[in-house]
């Protein structure tokens, strides 16, 4: 006797699926994302430590310190500000290089605020946590659920170790001597580093890149502190227009 079956209505769903009008579980998909969040704030935030043993070794009071860390909130900025204070550099340089190290979080910023859609009162807020780590979380996501989940869950994991680390570390930096010579000043550029690598894939990127270290390298000796960071964003622009003149143009190859 054949076995009877049941017919699949072609019109409902298939067969596995929930019935019509129940709702997904969308913790089982937050749950990675919530993961990844953590991993990265808890990673970065620790490195508060260093900025904060840094920064008063540099000379800071655990104030300013602090300040810096609450205010700023931009890792490679700090350590850039800090450093350049340390070798003795002039103020405002140094703050002009920590400010063009802090550009770039505006245009992590045009991406996502498309992507945030965010309503008008909370965009203060999530401005002040377009960082690095944040950035890259949310770009990672699809959709724009998981989107927001990264980059809040990040930016608020992130800044409030940041700042306690900070805080403790600058406590800590009578106890653990000279700075420097435990390489804690190397911890924030190491990160960032670490981070802008896997986003170096194109030649003009390996290029700028490889132009902005030799200047910054090549002038750090001869120039005050602060100012091979600002003369080693210039890299950009140069490959730009090495590019364009090496670019045949368009307009005088193609027929009128």
């Amino acid at each position: 006797m054949a076995e009877q079956t049941t017919p699949i209505d072609p019109a409902g769903p298939p067969p596995g699926d929930p019935a019509p009008g129940t709702p997904a579980p969308p913790a089982a998909g937050d749950r990675p994302v919530i993961r990844d969040a953590l991993g990265v704030g808890i990673a970065v935030g620790l490195s508060g430590f260093a900025f904060g043993a840094t920064a008063a070794g540099a000379g800071l009071t655990v104030a300013q310190a602090c300040a810096l860390s609450l205010l700023v909130f931009t890792g490679a900025s700090q350590f850039a500000l800090v450093g350049a204070l340390a070798a003795g550099g002039n103020p405002f340089t140094a703050a002009a290089g920590a400010f063009f190290l802090g550009a770039r979080n505006a245009f992590y910023g045009l991406r996502l605020s498309q992507l945030l859609a965010l309503p008008r009162a909370a965009r203060p807020l999530a401005a002040h946590w377009v960082i690095d780590e944040s950035s890259a979380v949310a770009l990672a996501q699809r959709g724009r659920r998981h989107t927001r989940l990264g980059f809040f869950v990040t930016g608020a994991t992130l800044y409030v170790l940041w700042n306690a680390t900070t805080l403790l570390g600058a406590l800590g930096a009578e106890a653990i001597g000279d700075t420097g010579a435990w390489g804690l000043d190397a911890a924030g550029p190491a990160v960032f580093l670490a981070l802008l690598a896997p986003m170096v894939r194109t030649a003009r990127e390996r290029v700028t890149a490889a132009a902005a270290v030799l200047l910054g390298l090549g002038l750090l000796p001869v120039l005050p502190g602060g100012v091979p960071v600002l003369v080693a964003a210039l890299a950009a622009p140069a490959v730009l227009w090495a590019e364009g003149r090496r670019r045949p143009r368009t307009s005088e190859e193609s027929p009128r």
